[in-house]
């Protein structure tokens, strides 16, 4: 096969027996896109809605930032949720646009493309792609201490390695065999999940409360024990909480599978996005509150808030069950994130702008995406060995959060740009107007505010002791994925197929406006 992208459009006689679970109106609206219906479209908004939930996921939120928060800021530090929450939100404003309008797998790089020059957009989508597979790294290696718990076992470093290289591959074969077993695992995983979640939630508040609402103002002495001010723990932990609100574009990666996309997958991103948003915020005040000695965290003396507070209230024989329902999320989050970023690295490669671009793009039997599966595995594994120092894996979560701020921010800032010359106004189902372009002003300041905020060296969010490489992870680690992929840029040259395909294809750009969608729609 050659690496010559496949952008043409499909021939308008192609047999109905092609596309057999595609809605024709779905189909149309991608072939007006420039692209063949390859995948399976089958899924509904529940469907869609799952995916996002379960890579946000409340339970891999929570733990990814109630120890390190409590223990920067004490129970005030519950304040950063809802102020991550809004300004993601604003993040999905822009989203729910484009996805409307373009409702492509591949969001970050399909949508760039269209509003702004292809180098940019095409750093864009190698710095998301590679994000995303990291985090998938990330969230093997977290996942895999809950496996030795469930037994009663302590692992060493390579045993941690080795089990979530299993958990992974484990995940990878289950979305080899395409969307609808992936939906239904990841439906079941975060059934369960939600409704673990809530009641705890509920039952901490109501029955176990150990404290007064007081605590959620109390720093607990926190800020002059780690030697900051006030509001610089706040802004630290403030870095940390945008963790747990930022899975909600796997609604995006599953849109050329999802009917009716460009009405569904963006209502899909908000339901995921905001009722993630609200357990996520219920069981962080929950766990403050209900938890018998807050002091030990900000001391250091519990690194498990989360597991102390729900063991100490129910008691010992909670310990296994909680156990499971934090298994059952991880898996259902490492599962649909590790699917959107096969369909990620699918996207781009149907393009011919990836490196091994002929065998990446690749659709099997299941209508998966084969080839963006397994490169999507072989570099999330490739990156496990670092678990066996911890701080180098502690490394790689500062680089996943900064990494995926980062093609936020470059997005909504290429969207305000297209606004503001008026090279793109919206042409899909959701269109906020006028007051489109404010949110999206305050979407850039946001994601902006963030990613400074996450890449600054500080030694409060790193373990005591910890080396320089890790206080300077996020700007090493951002740093060195953009230096190569501005190296095969110029290598490569990826962004000349891009403009060539843009000039042979009917497909918008961001030089033709909103007239290039005109024909999808009013499909």
């Amino acid at each position: 096969m050659s690496d010559l992208p496949q952008t043409d459009h499909p021939p308008t006689d192609l047999p109905q027996t092609d596309l057999p679970q595609a809605r024709p109106d779905d189909s149309e609206r991608l072939a007006a896109l420039g692209y063949r219906q390859e995948l399976r479209r089958s899924l509904g908004i529940l469907g869609n809605i799952a995916m996002g939930f379960a890579v946000v996921s409340p339970v891999v939120g929570l733990y990814a930032v109630a120890q390190v928060g409590m223990s920067i800021d004490g129970g005030a530090w519950i304040w950063a949720l809802p102020i991550c929450l809004l300004g993601q939100a604003l993040v999905v404003c822009v989203y729910s646009e484009l996805a409307s309008q373009w409702p492509l797998a591949g969001g970050a790089y399909q949508w760039t493309r269209r509003l702004a020059n292809p180098s940019f957009a095409w750093m864009s989508g190698w710095l998301w792609q590679f994000a995303v597979m990291f985090a998938n790294t990330t969230v093997a290696y977290l996942a895999s201490p809950w496996v030795f718990a469930l037994v009663g076992a302590v692992p060493t470093p390579a045993q941690l390695v080795l089990v979530s290289a299993g958990f992974t591959l484990l995940c990878a074969l289950v979305n080899a065999y395409g969307i609808n077993l992936l939906r239904w695992f990841v439906s079941l995983g975060i059934a369960a999940e939600a409704i673990a979640s809530v009641l705890v939630g509920v039952s901490l508040l109501l029955f176990f409360r150990k404290h007064g609402f007081g605590l959620l103002t109390d720093t607990l002495g926190a800020p002059a024990a780690t030697g900051t001010g006030g509001l610089l723990a706040f802004l630290a932990v403030v870095a940390v909480g945008g963790w747990a609100f930022i899975g909600f574009d796997a609604c995006v990666s599953t849109a050329e599978e999802t009917k009716d996309a460009g009405r569904q997958v963006p209502r899909a991103m908000w339901y995921a996005l905001l009722s993630v948003g609200a357990v996520v915020i219920l069981n962080a005040v929950a766990v403050a509150l209900a938890h018998p000695d807050p002091a030990a965290v900000v001391a250091g003396r519990d690194l498990d808030p989360v597991t102390t507070a729900v063991t100490s209230s129910f008691g010992d024989w909670s310990a296994k069950p909680f156990v499971v329902v934090v298994l059952v999320s991880f898996t259902a989050c490492l599962m649909a994130s590790q699917g959107g970023a096969a369909r990620g690295l699918y996207s781009l490669a149907r393009d011919g702008v990836f490196p091994f671009s002929a065998r990446v793009r690749a659709v099997n039997r299941h209508q998966a995406p084969i080839g963006g599966l397994v490169a999507a595995t072989v570099i999330s594994c490739a990156a496990l060995p670092l678990g066996l120092k911890a701080t180098a894996m502690g490394s790689l979560i500062t680089f996943g959060s900064a990494a995926t701020f980062l093609p936020f921010f470059l997005l909504t800032l290429a969207a305000l740009i297209a606004r503001l010359r008026g090279t793109w106004r919206p042409a899909g189902e959701v269109d906020y107007g006028r007051a489109g372009t404010v949110l999206n002003a305050l979407a850039v300041l946001w994601t902006g505010f963030e990613v400074v905020n996450i890449c600054w060296p500080r030694t409060i969010l790193a373990p005591a002791g910890a080396p320089w490489y890790q206080v300077w992870a996020a700007l090493l680690g951002v740093g060195t994925v953009s230096l190569i992929g501005l190296g095969y840029l110029l290598a490569r040259r990826p962004q000349d197929r891009m403009a060539a395909a843009e000039g042979s294809t009917e497909a918008p750009d961001s030089k033709a406006g909103q007239s290039g969608l005109t024909i999808a729609r009013s499909v």
